[in-house]
């Protein structure tokens, strides 16, 4: 018998819903947990709401800087992303929430956890992996898997019939989700891959057409592979990410339109807008190239793939994940330095880059006259790497 739950709460249509579900089919008492990611929501309403719909007790923490230094940065390390488009920004947020979860249960005494995840996405992998890796005798519900709601439109219904106050509506029934890092438009009017989002669904960036005429340079400083100042000033981790969202959202970056595969098999449309993030991704990769050995580079780059799935299908505390890790940050111990970049209209360019030990010499790259590389050396190399290739057509 459950007595006590605590619910991952957002606010939004499906944990409204579920406060007052689990308390009418399990009996039990719900203690509300709500992570402060950057959302831009207001969280004392959102507790309020809560507490109003049934809730016996609401958590709200501040999580910002911790999401930011302990799961961004080592993702964004590993220049992780998902089927060449998605930078995971839902995806990296679920295992903390989820950590988190786990913690207030032990606090608590709770029997269980919960969560608002459908039973077709990937979600309710994401936290329940985390809960069993955490707290494996954890009793997990999953509202989506149990309750006679087959639609997001028949959860609107049974909010308006018991005045649950949500956001979704008819007009715009597209789910989304929030933190400092992204925002996700799925489902809905979106569900079509041939119909265009609509102009004003957007919430962190301006259209590209409606950008400024004139170019905008951010400069960004990497310690270790970390983003520690934007401009010349040094900002905490989540101040940086907020830096570097204002300016690139205002430059009209980081917009996604992508159909991805979900770890269950379902593919999916998912729109997303990652303004600092895209800008974060192609400076750290623009720091690495005058800072990492080339085969160490392609090394790590073919693990890439890999390192982005576990994130994408809910393994941030797997064994794998944790030795990838260590292989990244092992790399990143050199990638110092600073890059300039030019923000225009949607398009973020690498215009400059300087690092203290970079590994990049003008002498050898030259194409003007020089004395440390013999060109005729290239020859027998040439033809040392030809010799298979011979032997091949010979062979024919």
């Amino acid at each position: 018998m459950i007595k006590k739950i605590v619910l991952a709460y957002s606010g939004g249509l499906d944990t409204s819903v579920a406060i007052k579900w689990l308390k009418e089919t399990y009996g039990a008492e719900v203690i509300a947990f709500c992570a402060d990611l950057g959302q831009g929501e207001d969280l004392e309403a959102v507790r309020e709401k809560a507490l109003k719909t049934g809730a016996s007790k609401v958590y709200v923490e501040d999580l910002m800087d911790e999401f930011v230094k302990e799961y961004i940065f080592p993702m964004l390390r590993a220049n992780a992303v998902y089927e060449g488009s998605y930078l995971l920004g839902t995806s990296i947020a679920r295992p903390l929430i989820a950590k988190k979860q786990i913690d207030i249960a032990e606090k608590e005494g709770a029997d269980a956890v919960a969560h608002g995840a459908t039973g077709k996405g990937n979600d309710q992998v994401r936290f329940e992996l985390t809960y069993y890796a955490l707290k494996p005798d954890i009793r997990v519900v999953a509202p989506w898997r149990e309750w006679p709601f087959n639609s997001r439109q028949s959860l609107i219904d049974y909010a308006e019939r018991h005045d649950i106050p949500v956001a979704a509506t008819r007009e715009k029934p597209y789910s989304t989700d929030r933190n400092l890092f992204h925002i996700s438009y799925e489902g809905g009017i979106l569900e079509d891959p041939w119909t265009e989002p609509p102009s004003d669904m957007y919430t962190m960036t301006v259209s590209p057409e409606m950008a400024p005429d004139r170019p905008v340079y951010v400069e960004i400083k990497f310690d270790k592979g970390n983003p520690v100042q934007v401009n010349g000033e040094s900002l905490s981790p989540a101040s940086l990410l907020e830096r570097l969202n204002s300016i690139a959202g205002e430059n009209g970056i980081g917009r996604v339109d992508m159909v991805e595969n979900r770890y269950v098999g379902i593919k999916s449309r998912g729109v997303y807008e990652t303004p600092g993030g895209t800008v974060l991704h192609i400076a750290h990769r623009a720091i690495e190239s005058i800072t990492l050995d080339r085969e160490v580079m392609h090394l790590r780059d073919s693990l890439i793939p890999r390192y982005a799935e576990l994130v994408y299908y809910g393994y941030w505390f797997s064994p794998e994940r944790e030795m990838l890790q260590r292989l990244v940050d092992d790399v990143q111990e050199d990638v110092t330095g600073s890059v300039r970049l030019k923000l225009y209209k949607g398009n973020c360019q690498v215009v400059g880059r300087r690092a203290p030990k970079s590994l990049y010499h003008p002498e050898l790259a030259t194409f003007e006259a020089e004395e440390i590389y013999n060109q005729k050396d290239a020859e027998g190399f040439i033809k040392l790497n030809a010799l298979r290739l011979k032997v091949r057509h010979l062979l024919k």
